[in-house]
């Protein structure tokens, strides 16, 4: 088996962390998509063009590399969830999603800069939260400033207390990069971990 440079093509440091957590070695490159959803494009559609597009725009600049790309979409009875970006928007989002279910996709994608193939997986996860009143979540976003984290609940974070109940296969595809998925699709490149 022949040692692979493996190249993470995000600059989120939630998904930098998960990585390290499989104990291989990898750099980090910065994609440049345009992460706005097509007419009609579902939430999984997109997480997975999304997750695609950011690998293969760094595949070009990392001949030979194994690049990994990833996306989350979060989706409330059909109004997706964006990175809030301040203060005011994210109390919004975690207003509308109070006492409601929100769901997660995350997708992932390996490009294997070499050949050009790609492979893809999605995540489902389903978060309710609790019953928020206004000053619960303004502490909460005074506090953690979710204002990078789609639908503004960290749950690696203090978000973890707004939340009721989670559900999902793989229990870090909702902070940003799910490690099983990636394990399989890297497995399948021929990259052994641990």
């Amino acid at each position: 088996m022949t040692l692979r440079r493996i190249v993470l093509a995000s600059t989120s440091p939630y998904r930098h962390e998960l990585l390290e957590r499989l104990g291989i070695a990898f750099e980090v490159a910065r994609p440049e998509v345009d992460e706005a959803a097509l007419t009609g494009e579902s939430p999984d559609a997109l997480a997975i063009r999304l997750a695609e597009a950011k690998g293969r725009a760094v595949a070009s600049h990392y001949p030979g590399a194994l690049i990994i790309g990833s996306d989350q979409v979060a989706d409330l009875d059909g109004r997706q969830l964006h990175k809030p970006g301040n203060r005011d928007n994210a109390i919004d989002q975690l207003t509308a999603a109070s006492g409601r279910r929100v769901r997660f996709i995350t997708a992932v994608c390996v490009v294997d800069a070499a050949t050009g193939a790609a492979a893809t997986r999605s995540v489902e996860t389903l978060v309710t939260f609790r019953l928020l009143d206004r000053a619960l979540i303004e502490r909460y976003v005074d506090r953690e400033q979710p204002f990078d984290c789609a639908g503004s609940a960290k749950a690696e974070g203090l978000g973890i207390a707004l939340i009721e109940r989670i559900a999902s296969t793989d229990p870090t595809a909702l902070i940003g990069l799910p490690l099983i998925a990636v394990t399989d699709l890297l497995a399948a490149c021929g990259v052994r971990i641990p």
